[in-house]
């Protein structure tokens, strides 16, 4: 029986969009003042959500079990799967005792903590987030920063706000194939136009996350180094958007950024300048100089990291990525012979109660339980940490010991993650989230300032970028369209907009507090970041504005 979602359902739109926004508001109060673990205030809005999409929005009983059942699934896979494999290839390279020379051999190019962010949490994390996405900057990146001696909330935040610059083209452009896909608006255009709002972003952010880790007068001691990392990555990835799409452009500017940063600080270590601040070596570095690792050492250690980023490039070629979940229809027999096993591996079904049986917007939404096991980049990583136990010389013993450690610790957050995609989802199916997008969208002659906003509010709902965009692409492109505004922009508004919030996403903190070992920190975690969020907010909401006329 077909639904009819209703973002009215009170008759008043201002009451509607209130009622559909107590569930974020509990969840947020519960964290910051209540001081609830993430997987207890996740639950009990997923409760709260339950109860008004039965009652308030109508939502059969059948359709509100289903929709938190796909949330949850979703929680599992691809969500955990990713973050799951990354924590645990951390883990193999502390437990072999590796990580101390990928420590040594940072710190052989910077033992600056100012300098290591700028390279692990940016530029490392940005890569990250353009070849795989879904929270690898994060549950990696984070772990890095800690094992060289960040403190773990420092090293949480640090990871968080280096991700805005580069979530908008997301895991290999999807975010904004996503939104060609719902209105049929050129990704070309879409990514062309994005790279005219993001640079106010990725100008400002490594600034701001050396000011926050350091402050103001640190920040401006390392300003040369700033610059060189802000100019290469934003250059870089602004004309790679331009001319060449959405598919490419954080991966290409994190390995300028990381690239001009290190010929930088190379150059400048014998300068009298700088040298106190890029070539300076500690009194333990020096006492440790016999120590050092050699460059096959360092090789060997960063190894797994360096499979990993191999594998994640190859999972997203497109081919094979088709040949990994069995749709390929090419003619190579070796990528036939992957098919064959990708199909094995994957599975597509219609959700009982879901598919095809809510009607939003006009259209029925197609809602699939989808494994697609091989074609997972958790999988990628995952043949990475299997790998590297030959790699480091590991018994079996010991790496499945580190196996059963990791699942233990995340035990909360895959609670966590599990309850907040299944409301989120539930939040999503029932018609509350457009409540609220369709609120904003009445601002009328304020909507390209408002226009970001609708973006962040689905980010921090659903954590996601590209569900983001899926959710509120048509949303924007119509609205845009009645006041006058280039569709286009909003469409790179709602993307860029909703970057701003995946700092402070349910998913993105629950993610960041496991990476660095602080389950039960959310709260503390999340007052860090919403202020934070609101100023990259605003600088997109004034550009925008600007744009716009």
């Amino acid at each position: 029986m077909v639904w009819t979602q209703n973002s009215n359902p009170l008759n008043y739109l201002w009451l509607s969009s209130v009622v559909a926004m107590l569930p974020l508001a509990f969840f947020t109060w519960a964290l910051i003042v209540k001081k609830f673990p993430s997987w207890k205030a996740g639950l009990y809005t997923l409760f709260i959500v339950i109860a008004l999409a039965l009652a308030v929005n109508g939502m059969p009983a059948s359709k509100v079990v289903m929709a938190s059942a796909s949330g949850a699934i979703y929680g599992l896979f691809p969500i955990m799967w990713i973050v799951l494999p990354s924590v645990f290839l951390y883990k193999l390279t502390v437990a072999s005792g590796q990580f101390n020379t990928i420590r040594h051999s940072i710190s052989l190019l910077t033992e600056d903590p100012r300098l290591q962010a700028l390279l692990v949490a940016f530029a490392f994390g940005s890569f990250l987030e353009g070849a795989a996405g879904f929270g690898t900057p994060v549950a990696i990146g984070a772990s890095i920063l800690v094992g060289l001696g960040f403190r773990p909330l420092q090293a949480a935040i640090a990871c968080l706000i280096a991700n805005v610059a580069s979530v908008a083209y997301g895991g290999l452009g999807v975010p904004v194939i996503a939104l060609e896909g719902t209105t049929g608006i050129s990704a070309t255009t879409i990514a062309g136009t994005i790279a005219w709002l993001l640079p106010v972003v990725s100008l400002v952010v490594p600034y701001y996350m050396v000011v926050l880790l350091s402050g103001f007068k640190k920040a401006n001691e390392i300003l040369p180094a700033i610059l060189v990392v802000t100019l290469s990555y934003t250059a870089t990835q602004t004309l790679t958007a331009m001319y060449m799409g959405p598919q490419l452009p954080d991966i290409l500017a994190a390995f300028a950024a990381a690239i001009c940063l290190t010929i930088f600080i190379r150059l400048n270590r014998k300068s009298s300048r700088y040298a106190s601040l890029y070539g300076v070596e500690s009194a333990a570095s020096v006492e440790d100089l016999a120590d050092r690792p050699s460059a096959p050492q360092i090789i060997k250690a960063w190894s797994p990291y360096l499979l990993m980023t191999f594998f994640v490039l190859i999972w997203g070629i497109p081919t094979i990525k088709e040949a990994l979940i069995g749709a390929y229809s090419g003619t190579n027999p070796l990528l036939n012979a992957l098919n064959t096993v990708g199909a094995f591996f994957s599975f597509k079904i219609h959700v009982p109660f879901l598919h095809e049986q809510i009607m939003s917007q006009g259209k029925l939404l197609p809602i699939w339980w989808k494994l697609e096991l091989l074609g997972a980049g958790g999988t990628a990583i995952l043949l990475t940490a299997l790998l590297t136990k030959w790699i480091f010389g590991m018994s079996w013993m010991m790496w499945l010991k580190t196996g059963r450690q990791t699942l233990y610790e995340l035990r909360y957050t895959i609670l966590a993650i599990v309850t907040i995609s299944a409301f989120s989802y539930l939040a999503n199916y029932s018609g509350m989230i457009h409540s609220i997008g369709s609120l904003l969208a009445q601002s009328r002659e304020f909507f390209p300032a408002v226009s970001p906003l609708i973006g962040w509010v689905g980010v921090f709902i659903t954590g996601s970028d590209t569900s983001a965009n899926v959710l509120f692409g048509q949303l924007q492109a119509i609205t845009a369209t009645g006041v006058g505004m280039d569709p286009s922009l909003a469409l790179a508004a709602n993307t860029v907009g909703g970057g701003t919030a995946k700092m402070l996403s349910p998913q993105s903190i629950a993610l960041a507090v496991a990476a660095v070992g602080l389950s039960g920190k959310e709260s503390e975690l999340l007052k860090k970041a919403f202020k934070h969020s609101l100023f990259l907010l605003a600088l997109v909401s004034v550009l925008t504005w600007v744009y716009s006329w």
